[in-house]
């Protein structure tokens, strides 16, 4: 997939603000959005381990407990470094036993090849998403950020995050919370650039809902 250049995604945030002007303030007042603005610096698997890492835990914490793994792993985190691991020795640095059931189906399923990493460029988010979810303790939280920040796909929208859904309610000044469901036919009005507009939600929070 070809990287989103400043150009492009100064079209999409101009496109965002035509259907909707309240992010317009938000915007103005944020970097721009650097959404698939370059090639990640991980691979898939170890992406989506450092994510099940991450799953409920504050950024500090979960970055500590990742360096705890890559060196129990010998310093990298790959299928080849992360098998011979065992649930109790996972759980000696920090990882709980749900995350170590994941990270072991996860780490069985790439080095069986059952999951093949090479073909998600040319699947479509329902597919790449069937396949991981069809993994213990992977859900779709986990899929979407996957999609969205190690990916670049720009067309995801993750009603599921409270922050992103505090952000849209800050951006629109509501005195309510919205519901998932409410929010969701709303990003039809986005179409393939669903993900910046989450993106400007949570800067408007001032928070990051995950460490991705």
């Amino acid at each position: 997939m070809a990287l989103t250049s400043a150009e492009e995604m100064q079209k999409h945030v101009r496109a965002i603000i035509k259907v909707d002007p309240a992010f317009k303030p938000i915007i103005k007042a944020s970097p721009l959005c650097t959404i698939n603005a370059k090639r990640p610096s991980r691979g898939h698997y170890e992406t989506l381990v450092t994510s099940i890492l991450s799953q409920q835990l504050a950024v500090k914490a979960a970055d500590t407990i990742i360096e705890r793994v890559r060196v129990l792993a010998g310093g990298k985190i790959t299928p080849d470094s992360i098998v011979p691991l065992t649930p109790q020795e996972l759980r000696t640095v920090g990882v709980s036993g749900a995350k170590a059931r994941a990270i072991g189906e996860l780490t069985e399923a790439t080095i069986s090849g059952a999951l093949d990493f090479k073909k998600f460029s040319k699947l479509s988010n329902e597919e790449i998403s069937a396949e991981l979810t069809a993994l213990w303790g992977i859900g779709r939280w986990t899929v979407e950020m996957f999609l969205m920040f190690h990916l670049g796909r720009l067309d995801l929208w993750p009603v599921g995050d409270l922050a992103m859904r505090r952000g849209w309610e800050k951006i629109h000044k509501l005195n309510y919370e919205i519901a998932p469901k409410v929010l969701d036919p709303i990003g039809d009005l986005f179409p393939g650039r669903q993900s910046v507009v989450a993106w400007y939600c949570w800067r408007a929070t001032e928070g990051d809902s995950s460490s991705w």
